[in-house]
C-alpha cells in the first residue's frame, strides 16, 4: 500500500508544481486599449444553432466594444429557434454586422465545423476570431484581445474565459476544465516547444492570423473533429506557428450550461474524443482521479472511525493536498474556491459523465441540438 501512497502523493506534488508554475506564467487579458496593428482588420464570427436565447445580448456586447475597426458575423445553422430574427433585432442595422444562412450540412462535416468554414470564406478580415453564442463581452474585451495577439505575435491565440456557474452540476463539473489545463499541461511546453502534443485551446475564443489559418488548411482540416479546437491547435504547433493561451479575467465570459442535465450532456459529447476515441485510456483516467481524489477521503473517513487510531498523517496530507490544488486553479480562474472540498462529488459527476460517453458510442453516436456528432 505504501506505492500506491506514494504515487498518489507524486501525483499530486506534480500537479500542484504545474499550477503554480502556470499560474505565474500564465497571461490575463487587462483593459487595453491599443490595435492590433494599425489597421488591422478583426471578423468576430460565431456560428448559432438554436442560439435564441443566448444570441441578442452577445451581438450586443460586441457590437458595443471600442476596437475601432471590426466586423461582426453570425451564421444561422438552420435553426428552428428564430435565432437569425433575435440577433438581427440585437444588431440593430449596424453596419458592422452580417447575418449569413447556413448552408446544408455536407457530408464528412460536423456541424461546428462546416459554419465557422462558411464563416471564414465570408470573413474580410486580416484576423479571424472565433467565438460562441453564449460568450459575453465586457467593453474593451476585443481591445484587450488584440492587444494579447500584438504582444505574443500568437499565430493563435486561445483565450479562456472566465466561466459563469450557478447550478451545482455547473459548479462541480465547469472548474474541472481549468484543473486540466492548469495542473496536467505546463505553459512553457505549450508557448515554447515545436511538439503538438502540448496543445491546447478553448473553442469559445480562437483568434487566427489569416495566412497561419489558412496555412494549416483552416476548419476542412478538422471538418470531421468533435475537439476541433485542440485539433487546430495541435496544427499549429506542426506547422512551426505560434501558439498562446491567456486567461479571459472576467473581461470575458460564458456560462456554457444552464443545469446538470446540459452538463452531462454538452461534457459528454466530447469526452471520449480528448482520450482519442480510445476507451482503455478513458477508464484509464477514471481510475486515476478516484485514485488520488476520491480514495484519499475514504481513506480519511475510515481512519476516523477507528479509533484510537484517530485521523492518521498521510490520507490528512493528501486530502489536504488535493484540496489545495483545486481550490489554486479555481482562485486563478475566477471560481468558488470552496467548492474545493467538493472535489469527490466531482470525481463521481465526471464518472457519470464518462458513462453517458461510453453508452453513446455503443448507441452508435452522440446527439448535440438534433445533429449525431
Amino acid at each position: 500500500m505504501m506505492a500506491l501512497h506514494l504515487f498518489i502523493l507524486a501525483a499530486l506534488l506534480v500537479m500542484a508544481a504545474t499550477a503554480t508554475l502556470n499560474t505565474f506564467m500564465q497571461p490575463r487579458l487587462g483593459k487595453k486599449n491599443p490595435t492590433m496593428t494599425p489597421g488591422t482588420r478583426v471578423s468576430v464570427l460565431i456560428p448559432a444553432r438554436n442560439e435564441a436565447g443566448n444570441i441578442a445580448a452577445t451581438v450586443r456586447s460586441l457590437l458595443a466594444q471600442t476596437y475601432p475597426d471590426m466586423e461582426l458575423l453570425v451564421l444561422d445553422d438552420q435553426s428552428s429557434d428564430g435565432t437569425a430574427a433575435a440577433a438581427a433585432a440585437a444588431a440593430a442595422g449596424d453596419g458592422r454586422f452580417r447575418l449569413l444562412r447556413g448552408e446544408p450540412l455536407p457530408d464528412g462535416w460536423l456541424g461546428k465545423n462546416w459554419a465557422c468554414h462558411q464563416l471564414a470564406r465570408a470573413a474580410s478580415g486580416e484576423a479571424l476570431l472565433f467565438t460562441d453564442a453564449d460568450v459575453r463581452w465586457q467593453p474593451g474585451a476585443l481591445a484587450a484581445v488584440a492587444a494579447e495577439m500584438n504582444r505574443t505575435g500568437a499565430d493563435l491565440l486561445s483565450v479562456w474565459p472566465t466561466q459563469q456557474t450557478v447550478s451545482w452540476g455547473e459548479r462541480l463539473v465547469v472548474p474541472l476544465m481549468a484543473l486540466a489545463t492548469l495542473a496536467y499541461l505546463p505553459l512553457p511546453l505549450v508557448h515554447h516547444t515545436p511538439w503538438a502534443a502540448f496543445a491546447a485551446a478553448n473553442g469559445q475564443c480562437l483568434v487566427f492570423r489569416r495566412q497561419a489559418y489558412d496555412a494549416i488548411g483552416g476548419h476542412t482540416s478538422v471538418r470531421g473533429s468533435v475537439l476541433e479546437d485542440v485539433t487546430l491547435a495541435r496544427l499549429v504547433k506542426s506547422a512551426g506557428l505560434k501558439l498562446r493561451l491567456a486567461d479571459g479575467a472576467g473581461l470575458v465570459q460564458c456560462r456554457m450550461y444552464q443545469s446538470w442535465a446540459e452538463v452531462r450532456r454538452g461534457f459528454g459529447k466530447n469526452i471520449l474524443a480528448g482520450y482519442g476515441g480510445r476507451v482503455s485510456l478513458l477508464l484509464a483516467a477514471a481510475v486515476f482521479h478516484w485514485l488520488v481524489f476520491v480514495y484519499p477521503w475514504l481513506w480519511l473517513l475510515w481512519g476516523a472511525a477507528l479509533p484510537p487510531a484517530g485521523w492518521p498523517v498521510w490520507p490528512l496530507l493528501l486530502v489536504g493536498l488535493g484540496v489545495l490544488l483545486r481550490a489554486l486553479t479555481a482562485t486563478m480562474t475566477g471560481q468558488r474556491a470552496w467548492d474545493a472540498w467538493l472535489m469527490p462529488l466531482s470525481v463521481g459527476l465526471m464518472t457519470i459523465i464518462a458513462g453517458q460517453a461510453l453508452w453513446w458510442q455503443a448507441q452508435g453516436g452522440r446527439q448535440w441540438k438534433g445533429r449525431t456528432v
